[in-house]
């Protein structure tokens, strides 16, 4: 179970995406969630994507300035997940 950071939500881990900061100060996704360095997750839901974007989630948590384009490729990935869970259920393989 991990904590949805937008929400507060406690989740089941593949119903998440992380988000990672590595020691470069570079935040990128992470569809693996094996990369290094510290991890943030969000749902899988474009909604909650969009108020991540509204509200500057990423940049408060990690504490750097983000490009509206790193919240737009988590839209676009996010709503991509989004329909494969609809698509094949809920623990559908990223």
């Amino acid at each position: 179970m991990r904590k949805d950071i937008v929400t507060g939500e406690m989740m089941p881990k593949r119903q998440l995406i992380r988000v990672v900061k590595n020691k470069e100060g570079e935040v990128s996704l992470d569809p693996t969630g094996k990369k290094s360095g510290r991890g943030a997750y969000i749902a899988v839901d474009v909604e909650i994507a969009k108020r991540a974007k509204a509200e500057k989630t990423f940049e408060k948590a990690f504490h750097v300035t983000l490009d509206d384009s790193f919240y737009d490729e988590l839209i676009q990935y996010t709503d991509h997940l989004q329909a494969r869970q609809e698509l094949f259920g809920k623990d559908a393989q990223k």
